[in-house]
């Protein structure tokens, strides 16, 4: 008997990304919980609430990412948030703003003050 042993690819539990989504369209920014042939959970916030979300985490408001599920129908775009081209991405904009790092932010293991 054989055992396969699957390797982590670019989108493994834990990375953080931006999905696009359609019927609603709308992009989702956050950390991957889980990925299956249904769907993708992640735990963040919509594109569209980011500044909102970075400035609650920098006046110290509580900012409490939503763990949601979207049906892989859905899911039009999945890329890892990474710089591009000189620019930084999403999560090293919320560490330079916030002095925290977006995936303790995001899995919920942040404590205010915590350095980057």
């Amino acid at each position: 008997m054989t055992t396969t042993v699957e390797t982590p690819g670019p989108f493994s539990t834990g990375t953080v990304v931006l999905v696009t989504l359609s019927s609603p369209r709308e992009k989702f920014w956050g950390v991957i919980l889980s990925l299956s042939n249904a769907g993708i959970s992640l735990r963040g916030c919509e594109l569209n609430s980011f500044e909102d979300c970075v400035s609650m985490v920098k006046s110290g408001e509580g900012f409490a990412p939503g763990a949601v599920f979207f049906p892989m129908h859905r899911v039009e775009r999945m890329e890892a948030d990474a710089s591009s081209n000189g620019l930084p991405s999403l999560s090293e904009r919320f560490a330079n703003q916030t002095g925290m790092d977006a995936i303790h932010v995001l899995t919920g293991k942040a404590s205010q003050g915590a350095g980057v």
